[in-house]
């Protein structure tokens, strides 16, 4: 499973595109290596650089069983999100951030448990339910499962957040913030980089770099996770 990157492949992706000059957070300066046709180019060397530090704090979550949860609410990062987070087996929120999905888990808590005992009643034959009745839950099921369908057997807080937009979803970088909660950001020029703990300079909008950063992610935690495997193996 190859996690390695190169400059290249960041080019490729697009992640050196930034927002125009004039719509700029000031804060980002030390992430900018200059302007072309009015748009902010991102210093990739630097991205390169913070780009692994985020990878290795991520292997760190992975040895010690820790959850990631993915976070990517604007329309070309939802899908892309519940993908590579299906795929390493953890978690997302993929729709829109609901205040207190972080602060107030407990009565995030009861809706998936709420969800869950509605999806045991529908399929339970011997409740002999009516078909409106049975209508009536499946909307509500399909209610919850849109929001808070990726956060399904979570069981707890995350030990770390990873935010595709850090200004749609300031909101969840603050409520991980208030809980001490490490935040793992792509931040665009117009982003801020306050309460980001491992940021990552780059394109926030472009659907082939969001897809560049889950995937690199998504590998990092396989690998490790099939090297924590081999290793219990090994013990037992």
């Amino acid at each position: 499973m190859n996690i390695n990157f190169k400059l290249r492949d960041l080019l490729e992706a697009g992640m050196h595109l930034g927002h125009k000059t004039n719509k700029w957070n000031p804060n980002m300066d030390e992430y900018i290596y200059g302007a072309q046709d009015d748009i902010h180019i991102i210093d990739l060397r630097k991205t390169v650089f913070l780009l692994n530090n985020a990878l290795s704090f991520i292997e760190s979550i992975v040895k010690n069983n820790g959850l990631i949860l993915f976070i990517g609410t604007k329309s070309q990062a939802s899908d892309i999100v519940k993908k590579y987070a299906i795929e390493c087996k953890q978690f997302y929120v993929n729709k829109r951030w609901l205040g207190g999905m972080l602060t107030n888990w407990s009565t995030i808590s009861n809706s998936l448990n709420f969800l869950n005992s509605l999806n045991k009643k529908v399929s339970n034959e011997n409740l002999r339910l009516k078909k409106k009745e049975i209508l009536q839950m499946t909307r509500q099921i399909e209610k919850i499962e849109k929001y808070l369908g990726g956060l399904k057997d979570m069981g707890s807080t995350p030990q770390a957040i990873f935010v595709i937009d850090v200004n749609k979803d300031a909101i969840a970088v603050s409520e991980a913030n208030k809980l001490k909660i490490p935040v793992i950001g792509i931040l665009d020029t117009n982003s801020s980089p306050i309460g980001i703990d491992y940021p990552i300079p780059g394109n926030d909008d472009s659907r082939k770099s969001i897809e560049l950063i889950c995937s690199l992610i998504s590998k990092k935690m396989l690998k490790n996770k099939k090297k924590i495997n081999l290793k219990e193996d090994l013990i037992k």
